[in-house]
């Protein structure tokens, strides 16, 4: 038996005295000088992660939150400064938003990633669901974001983002490609390839074969630098509430990352070994799967609501709820919302004891073999946020063993 890889997301969020506090600062997102001390104290936590024996350090893609929610426009630059200082803990992302990406500039910057951290690196895509920065970022591709399954701009989205990710991973492992897609094409124009090229002699003769054409047209790209990872870094998706995100995660050999409760994971934990069957992959139950959960370990149980008071509370009621209306909204009062929070099913904490209860409940209905833990810093501050990863480490991760997956499915 093994225990399941950890992967810490910190959402970079600029710390207040509540929601009142957020509103007398307005704008607060624009402060640099604590931009400046969150962006050099998130490196002294990836420091203490790989000590403490984390698996990885992610971040997010968030654009324009000027009320100091998750300020982090650029996970790459992170990725990058953080291998430059560490050895053993791995770097990425959760990560690259597709739908409003160049999916060629993904696959080179996350090859020099993969390179700068001598293979290090993973790399996480989600499809996006805050119109206010996608129809921004991405106005290229006119893409809409969504919250709601099943919808015109959902599947949408889905197309966008699926045709790049299949884009990316060609890029990363295909000497050259033409990228025929509904939304993005390269070389473009399709149609004709890219007509005189003033060194296409060169370029035929010591390019990669196929690349330009007698005529001095470029008709395939050969995207470099490659990975360093053969064939390339292990690529993990955010998925909620859709059999369709297992199904594609399954057919191209991605690592579904959950944003769901215990029971809704149940199902398509199930389905993703199923699928991947389909195309010669065998695994286990939770074999290349990551859950997503929000923890607290505490020292009483009172503690608990405390930490979820100060810490999560004014997010969880002012961007999660209004994006996402299955987590509960129905508390008035501060005490009925931090319920609320508790009874979401995203959420796990209490005292050691009681984590490792709910933990090991948890995976007795579906293991995984990563989880990831988000934590809300810096509006939990860095001391607090260090004994929690420790506690979860040396105290809650022993009791969480899952099959050997290398040999388990063998």
């Amino acid at each position: 038996m093994t225990l399941p890889k950890v992967i810490i997301q910190l959402y970079p969020m600029f710390p207040s005295k509540g929601e009142q506090g957020r509103k007398a600062n307005r704008g607060m997102g624009n402060n640099s000088d604590t931009y400046q001390w969150i962006v050099h104290e998130w490196t002294e936590i990836v420091k203490a992660c790989e000590e403490l024996g984390v698996w990885g350090m992610a971040t997010i893609e968030h654009h324009l939150h000027s009320e100091g929610y998750e300020i982090g426009p650029n996970p790459g630059i992170l990725n990058a400064h953080w291998a430059s200082q560490t050895n053993k803990i791995n770097v990425g992302a959760l990560g690259y938003v597709m739908a409003t990406r160049d999916p060629i500039r993904v696959a080179e910057e996350t090859a020099i990633i993969d390179h700068l951290s001598n293979g290090r690196f993973f790399c996480g895509v989600a499809r996006g669901y805050q119109k206010r920065w996608t129809n921004i970022i991405g106005q290229f591709s006119d893409t809409p974001a969504t919250t709601i399954h099943g919808s015109d701009d959902d599947k949408r989205n889905r197309e966008i983002f699926e045709e790049r990710v299949e884009m990316l991973l060609k890029c990363w492992t295909e000497e050259s490609v033409r990228l025929e897609g509904n939304h993005y094409q390269a070389p473009y124009p399709i149609e004709t390839g890219i007509e005189n090229y003033p060194a296409w002699k060169i370029a035929r003769d010591a390019g990669v074969i196929g690349e330009v054409d007698e005529n001095g047209t470029v008709q395939r790209v050969c995207v470099v630098p490659k990975p360093y990872q053969n064939p390339r870094p292990p690529v993990f998706v955010g998925v909620n509430k859709s059999p369709e995100g297992i199904r594609f995660c399954a057919k191209n050999d991605l690592i579904p990352t959950y944003f769901m409760t215990t029971e809704g994971m149940t199902e398509f934990v199930d389905l993703y070994v199923e699928e991947a069957a389909k195309y010669g992959r065998h695994l286990v139950r939770g074999q290349k799967q990551n859950m997503v959960r929000w923890p607290h370990i505490t020292k009483t149980p009172q503690d608990y609501d405390r930490k979820l008071l100060e810490y999560d509370l004014d997010i969880y009621k002012n961007l999660y709820g209004p994006f996402f209306p299955f987590w509960p909204q129905g508390g008035k009062s501060d005490s009925e919302h931090i319920q609320d929070i508790k009874n979401s099913g995203f959420f796990i904490g209490g005292t050691v004891e009681e984590s490792i209860q709910k933990w090991r409940a948890t995976y007795e209905q579906v293991p995984a073999e990563y989880i990831t833990l988000i934590f809300h810093w810096a509006q939990q501050p860095k001391e607090d946020l260090l004994e929690e990863i420790e506690l979860f480490m040396t105290k809650v991760l022993p009791e969480l063993e899952v099959p050997d997956y290398a040999t388990a499915a063998e």
